[in-house]
């Protein structure tokens, strides 16, 4: 199997955010990065898969010339190859102009099966991955729990709401969308350090302009939320009265009830 891995680059979770100047964003420029965690997670499952019924993982990532050290991680835990879809302004596209550029990438690689992980840590959309699948024409399945291959098939379990599973059979090539925790990832060992150093790492300089008609959202201010309470004593001592006031309230404003 050809095994594409979608890893984006996003801020450290334990770093401390600042907002920039501007209000648009955080400030990025005394940030320490790391691998998506969910993505770390297709990224695992893409290598049990190799492991189990051969073939090669390659790693696609996209973003200015840090992204590399996302990319030589990947390739130190076991990926064969990597294509870093080099440019700064990337970073911040919106998801359909995102995939865009992907697909564009990729599209000469005729993998077997793409796997990304569910959303992003700083976005969070979940949209790039799906919108990757339908420009490539290709079937997918989200919030991928488990994967079994069998006979040319994908058996996939997939996680819905309120405690509940779905079995569903995908035929390849496919892509999939992986949610956090489907497996134990492993560490790069030193032997993985020193056999990335060898690995191919493909650039690709992408038309900026190409997808700029597919920029149709913009983020106009970043703030932290307020933190504001109030306190209302209800009743005056009566309590057969605070609790009628109580549940009046829950029903007419807060409409709990």
């Amino acid at each position: 199997m050809k095994i594409i891995v979608l890893v984006k680059q996003v801020p450290d979770k334990d770093a401390i955010l600042r907002i920039n100047r501007e209000g648009t964003w955080i400030e990025e420029s005394d940030l320490s990065y790391e691998a998506n965690e969910s993505d770390a997670y297709a990224l695992e499952e893409a290598l049990r898969l190799k492991e189990k019924h051969g073939g090669e993982v390659i790693v696609c990532s996209m973003g200015p010339q840090r992204v590399k050290t996302t990319i030589k991680d990947a390739l130190a835990r076991g990926a064969d190859r990597a294509i870093h879809i080099v440019g700064d302004d990337l970073v911040h596209l919106p998801p359909l102009a995102a995939a865009r550029v992907i697909a564009d990438a990729i599209r000469g690689e005729a993998a077997d099966l793409i796997l990304t992980g569910l959303q992003s840590d700083d976005y969070g959309y979940a949209q790039t991955g799906v919108i990757v699948a339908e420009l490539l024409g290709l079937p997918h399945a989200t919030i991928v729990i488990e994967v079994e291959k069998r006979d040319g098939l994908l058996r996939v379990k997939r996680e819905l709401e309120s405690g509940w599973y779905q079995w569903s059979t995908v035929p390849l090539p496919a892509l999939l969308t992986i949610q956090s925790g489907i497996n134990q990832i492993r560490y790069a060992t030193l032997k993985g350090i020193m056999a990335a150093k060898k690995k191919e790492i493909r650039e690709v300089q992408p038309d900026v302009t190409a997808v700029s008609g597919l920029v149709h959202q913009r983020l106009t201010k970043v703030y932290f939320p307020q933190k504001s309470k109030q306190t209302q004593f209800l009743g005056d001592g009566d309590a057969k009265a605070a609790a009628a006031q109580l549940a009046e309230k829950l029903h007419a404003e807060v409409r709990i009830i």
